[in-house]
């Protein structure tokens, strides 16, 4: 008789994607292993190769699910106009540094079928945010909208970089001073 699935089989593949994000971030998704991410999450190889038949399957499994929250997060706020999106944008990177750097640093290392459903995924984003802007500033030629896009995205990106934890403006601070300032560079395109 098969095994059944753990009652617990969801939360241990969030912690082990939770924990694998954060190892393969910390060194780099090149140079890490499944071994590794199997120790720094605290679990024998036998069992996140229980959970993942290959180092790709996990990534696409951090990735996948991180933009598919991300998504859904981008699209109940769109209602909320450009300021409230930008605020629910930054909210639902908060924990989510690990996630976002191997978006950024590890998705071209994925075999092209599993890179797809992801690339989908931030063009979905890219397209709502692209609308938000677009209703801020119907005038804007297509490659104005798309640069304006793009450079919303950037400020939002990259505050994971440069953003420490108690020092400086906190999540919600940021979020208000970059509504302010993405809706005065938007006025002023």
């Amino acid at each position: 008789m098969p095994r059944g699935i753990a009652k617990d089989h969801d939360e241990k593949r969030a912690a082990l994607r939770k924990g694998a994000a954060a190892y393969f971030a910390t060194h780099g998704y090149d140079r890490a292993s499944m071994t590794g991410a199997a120790r720094d999450c605290g679990v024998s190889k036998a069992l996140i190769y229980h959970y993942y038949e290959s180092k790709e399957a996990l990534l696409f499994d951090i990735l996948d699910t991180h933009l598919s929250e991300l998504v859904e997060v981008v699209e109940n706020a769109a209602q909320e106009g450009l300021p409230g999106l930008i605020r629910e944008v930054l909210a639902a990177y908060e924990n989510a540094d690990a996630e976002h750097k191997l978006q950024l640093d590890a998705l071209a290392t994925l075999p092209a079928d599993m890179q797809a459903p992801l690339i989908g995924h931030q063009r979905r984003l890219v397209a709502i945010m692209s609308q938000q802007v677009a209703v801020a500033r119907p005038d804007l030629d297509a490659d104005t909208l798309r640069a304006t896009t793009m450079t919303v995205f950037g400020i939002l990106n990259w505050f994971y970089m440069w953003h420490r934890p108690g020092k400086g403006l906190d999540r919600a601070e940021y979020s208000a001073l970059a509504a302010r300032f993405v809706q005065g560079g938007i006025a002023a395109v």
